[in-house]
């Protein structure tokens, strides 16, 4: 048997909620054996995913990074990016600027994606920790998921997402949502096979 290392420390005595014990127990063996550990949350818009990340993110001492700095540029989003399932999310850009660096273990930043400016923000710093996140839609594209240590898929009744979604972002961008985002995710989840594919799925209430 391998070497057991110590457990990742923790920042808070935040208890795991009793749905999502067996993502903290998983957590916990892998960071007893791993230097790193990739975590990637994927799943429907709505289903709790930041907020399931910023649960662990206050309990752990962990790297966060969200997709949603990652869409893709007005100028790149053509008929045929469109058409590749995962194709609305700037995958190449997080693997290069992200991904290989958390593999290297090093320092880094990268820059975040301003939707409503179509720029790139201020740099973000990045000191390497033992567990690294990454949460939202699109976060196990094929690029990216062989990479990570635990993939997780978040699900919700579709009434319900849009119940969420309208209650979240108000009916001008609940419309946007239901006609264009949330098509284009499922296409992704279906073809791609991405609840299939993940190590752990939870359904929310």
């Amino acid at each position: 048997m391998p070497e057991s290392k110590p457990l990742l420390a923790k920042q808070s005595a935040y208890p795991a909620p009793q749905q999502f014990q067996p993502l903290f127990e998983k957590i916990e063996e892998l960071v007893a054996y791993e230097d790193m550990v990739l975590l990637a949350i994927d799943g429907n818009s709505a289903a709790g995913k930041t907020t399931l990340a910023s649960k662990l993110v206050g309990t752990y001492q962990a790297n966060l990074f969200h997709m949603d700095d990652f869409f893709l540029p007005t100028k790149r989003k053509t008929p045929e990016r469109l058409a590749e399932p995962g194709g609305n999310v700037d995958y190449e850009r997080f693997y290069n600027e992200v991904l290989t660096n958390v593999l290297r273990g090093k320092g880094f930043s990268y820059r975040p994606f301003n939707c409503s400016r179509q720029e790139l923000g201020q740099p973000i710093a990045i000191q390497p920790r033992r567990l690294n996140i990454i949460e939202g839609a699109y976060s196990l594209h094929p690029t990216l998921a062989p990479h990570y240590h635990l993939k997780v898929f978040l699900a919700i009744d579709p009434n319900e997402q849009s119940r969420r979604i309208l209650e979240r972002n108000g009916a001008q961008m609940h419309k946007r949502f239901m006609d264009q985002w949330v098509p284009l995710e499922n296409a992704y989840f279906r073809e791609l096979k991405i609840q299939q594919q993940s190590d752990l799925v939870f359904w929310l209430d």
